[in-house]
């Protein structure tokens, strides 16, 4: 079998860029949030998370993704945009306060939010509502001139369990039809096209199964002309593949560690530049490999 050669870019940030397509590039997720699926509540205190980014990058992450608020469905109320700066901002200045060359991503759906995390220093805006859940995001992302990640999303978070089913053939053109419009919205707003890269938004809004043709077909993703990052880690559909070896229940998050770095692999075969992951060390070993093999054809 033939893996797709991965396309090069240059992928423009706030202050530098970065080179994509000849080695993978790992995301760590920071979470800062009493309530996300995977590891709510361990890092609300800022010199904790702040030790735990800097763990991360000692263990080779190239980026690291902080968010405020979990997306999770059944969470608690929204968080406000101040709540979010409270919980965010204080982690991004320690960071930078002990390593001024760290490379940050804000993760938030939240102009006001985006704004405040760049200008305390992070490079880069992770939306996973592609810029679709505030109306002053586009602009806001083009006015900053940082790296921008468009994730697709099929609904709000509690509206996932009532989505009607996707036929198989029908998700990666649904996921490339509606990241190209995204696209369109950024450019249209100002965004420099370098300054973008999308997310086909695994588990957000795709039902269990719903992501495995999508995994499957991740590479036609490529004719949108821009870098693609992925993030599959500890997600439930990896759990829900598991449930034979765990008598018919779901695998529990703590257990998804090697089906992570199965998803983890396969998304970099197929085409992946960036993957965002809770356990950094064991992604690199898995990126160091996967793009052996890619370097082999």
């Amino acid at each position: 079998m033939a893996f797709p050669s991965r396309d090069k870019f240059e992928w423009r940030l706030r202050t530098r860029s970065l080179q994509l397509g000849t080695r993978t590039l790992v995301m760590g997720v920071l979470n800062i949030t009493p309530d996300s699926f995977s590891d709510g509540g361990r890092f609300l205190y800022p010199e904790t998370a702040a030790a735990d980014a800097l763990r991360m990058f000692e263990q080779g992450a190239d980026i690291v993704d902080i968010g405020g608020e979990s997306t999770r469905p059944g969470k608690r109320a929204e968080v406000t945009a101040a709540e979010e700066h409270r919980r965010v901002l204080p982690v991004i200045e320690t960071i930078l306060k002990t390593k001024p060359d760290a490379l940050l991503s804000i993760d938030t759906y939240k102009a006001a939010t985006a704004k405040a995390a760049v200008e305390a220093g992070a490079e880069i805006v992770n939306d996973v509502s592609a810029l679709a859940w505030d109306e002053a995001m586009a602009a806001t992302c083009a006015e900053l001139k940082c790296g921008v990640v468009l994730m697709h999303t099929r609904g709000r978070p509690a509206e996932w369990h009532s989505l009607p089913p996707l036929k198989k053939e029908e998700i990666v053109p649904l996921v490339k039809k509606s990241l190209a419009a995204s696209l369109r919205r950024a450019l249209d707003a100002g965004v420099e096209n370098d300054r973008i890269c999308i997310d086909p938004g695994y588990g957000f809004g795709k039902s269990l199964d719903e992501n495995y043709p999508l995994l499957a077909g991740q590479d036609e993703l490529r004719e949108l002309g821009r870098p693609v990052l992925v993030g599959v880690s500890r997600k439930s559909f990896l759990g829900q593949t598991l449930a034979p070896l765990y008598r018919g229940a779901r695998a529990p998050v703590t257990e998804r560690g090697n089906a992570t770095l199965a998803a983890t692999t396969a998304a970099i075969l197929a085409g992946a530049h960036i993957v965002r992951v809770h356990e950094v060390r064991p992604a690199v070993e898995a990126a160091l490999i996967a793009d052996a093999v890619l370097a082999g054809k």
